[in-house]
């Protein structure tokens, strides 16, 4: 009997845990695209953070795994933009560049716009959402990793500061310039 009660709790945290998964990956893929730029390497730091996630901290209470999983993924984000200084730095010293220029076009121009049939509010709504894209992009880390947290994935400021791994203060003040930032690039936008 303990070995079947064993079973069942291994296939409900199982498939707890897969509901989790699928619930946050196609928010932290944007998280981490936004962050980065680059939609290839956003998904393997994700599929990183969500196998660091499940090797590590599976056992732990459902209710803690959303703060977790996005301390993973921003340190994930962090560490690459440590290695892309060191990578980029070391391009310099011998000379090769780092632009490529094979003129990929971004996946997000490419959906169709299906909710709308007015051509002068699709382009509206296209260019603030690329406008969107840009500012955040332009936002420094720190600040894009408060506001991504807060006003896209919903975290309070606790459990911001749990995944940013830093204080609630920061946090309140990263999140605060951050939108402020924003206001003002995307003032043409406002209603």
């Amino acid at each position: 009997n303990y070995k079947r009660m064993q079973r069942r709790m291994e296939l409900a945290t199982s498939e707890a845990l897969n509901r989790f998964l699928a619930g946050v990956e196609v928010r932290a893929y944007r998280m981490a695209e936004f962050s980065i730029g680059d939609a290839d390497e956003a998904l393997d730091l994700v599929q990183d953070a969500m196998l660091g996630f499940v090797s590590r901290y599976a056992d732990k209470p459902e209710c803690e795994w959303n703060a977790i999983f996005y301390r993973i993924l921003q340190n994930r984000i962090t560490d690459w933009y440590r290695r892309t200084a060191v990578r980029n730095k070391f391009r310099a010293w011998f000379g090769n560049s780092d632009d490529d220029g094979d003129g990929k076009e971004d996946p997000i121009q490419t959906i169709a716009d299906t909710k709308s049939p007015d051509p002068a509010r699709s382009l509206y709504h296209a260019d603030a959402a690329a406008a969107m894209k840009t500012a955040i992009g332009s936002l420094p880390l720190r600040q894009r990793q408060a506001f991504m947290l807060r006003a896209w994935e919903g975290m309070d400021v606790a459990q911001t500061a749990f995944a940013m791994g830093c204080s609630e203060g920061s946090v309140k003040t990263h999140y605060s310039r951050a939108v402020h930032t924003l206001r003002g690039l995307l003032e043409e936008f406002k209603p």
